[in-house]
């Protein structure tokens, strides 16, 4: 009698079932996680501008004219940094606007220390939603 050698097809096709299986409940999340990776590009960013700011502010009594308002597009990989305003004496809001991978994800703070994140597509499409109380760093608003 001869041995069987080898795998038969049902064997087969049953294992790449469980791979394509597999393969669905790890790729999503692992783009999220990839996601929530480069977020503290945006609010670390932010934090230093903003010590920044304050620093222009305590040696000139104004953030009219500060350095850190002007926009930056090479400090970070994910996110460009700009004022959607000019500074006034007495005030200033620095927005991390997404890009490439990041595009849809704005995060914002300003004089008073006021952190919001607006979510739009692409990104809203893909489960992540803003929160005008804090900077977003999971799925669904969570902080």
């Amino acid at each position: 009698m001869k041995t069987q050698n080898g795998f038969s097809l049902i064997e087969l096709m049953i294992a790449v079932a469980i791979v394509g299986i597999l393969a669905a409940v790890a790729l999503p999340a692992y783009t999220d996680y990839v996601t929530r990776g480069k977020i503290p590009d945006a609010t670390s960013g932010l934090a230093s501008k903003r010590v920044k700011m304050e620093q222009f502010f305590q040696d000139n009594r104004t953030y009219f004219g500060a350095p850190d308002c002007n926009a930056d597009t090479t400090t970070s990989k994910f996110f460009d940094f700009s004022c959607p305003d000019a500074p006034t004496a007495t005030t200033y809001e620095i927005n991390a606007v997404g890009k490439d991978s990041m595009a849809g994800f704005t995060y914002t703070i300003n004089q008073a220390g006021t952190r919001t994140t607006v979510v739009t597509a692409p990104a809203s499409t893909k489960g992540w939603t803003g929160n005008a109380a804090c900077w977003v760093a999971k799925k669904g608003g969570e902080c």
